[in-house]
């Protein structure tokens, strides 16, 4: 059952109260609902994490907290899902979501060489940032859909699973 494998990996709710950066959320985080595991919660907190994970912004983790509580969707599995854009794959996800936005808007790729200063990133919002944003904007929007339906459906296609394995049992006794 999906309830079983997510939470193998989910930290407590202990281990996420303690976050020092999260203390400015008080105590919304007392909220029970925010760290109950089921269909609503996992799906929605999902979607969230997806959503957030494709936005080129350093403070993905507090974004996608600050709209899960809100909404009362699992806090611990919100915040993991950002994870999916990490150091590692934020190469490539950025790179595809700059090629999809230049499908988009028509427009050329352009050769460009990365540099850690300001001047670049000013200098590159005028040149690849406007597809860069919208391929962000347009891949995060399908990753939080396909997230939150996906989860749903694998949801309940293990808990169908689950009681049709149930049922065959029990015509074997």
């Amino acid at each position: 059952m999906p309830k079983k494998f997510i939470n193998r990996f989910l930290p407590s709710h202990e281990q996420v109260k303690s976050q020092k950066a999260l203390k400015m959320f008080g105590a919304l985080l007392h909220d029970p609902n925010l760290w109950h595991l089921n269909r609503r919660s996992a799906k929605g907190a999902f979607g969230i994490g997806l959503f957030f994970a494709f936005w080129p912004v350093p403070f993905q983790m507090f974004l996608s907290a600050g709209l899960a509580i809100p909404l009362r969707v699992n806090l611990p599995l919100s915040i993991a899902t950002v994870w999916i854009t990490n150091p590692l794959t934020m190469p490539p996800i950025f790179y595809s979501a700059y090629l999809v936005g230049s499908t988009v808007l028509g427009t050329e790729m352009t050769a460009f060489q990365f540099e850690l200063s300001w001047s670049w990133v000013i200098e590159s919002l005028n040149t690849i940032g406007p597809a860069f944003l919208l391929g962000c904007f347009i891949c995060s929007v399908v990753a939080g859909l396909i997230g939150y339906f996906g989860l749903d459906w694998v949801w309940c296609w293990s808990v169908r699973n689950a009681w049709k394995n149930r049922k065959n049992m029990e015509d074997v006794k």
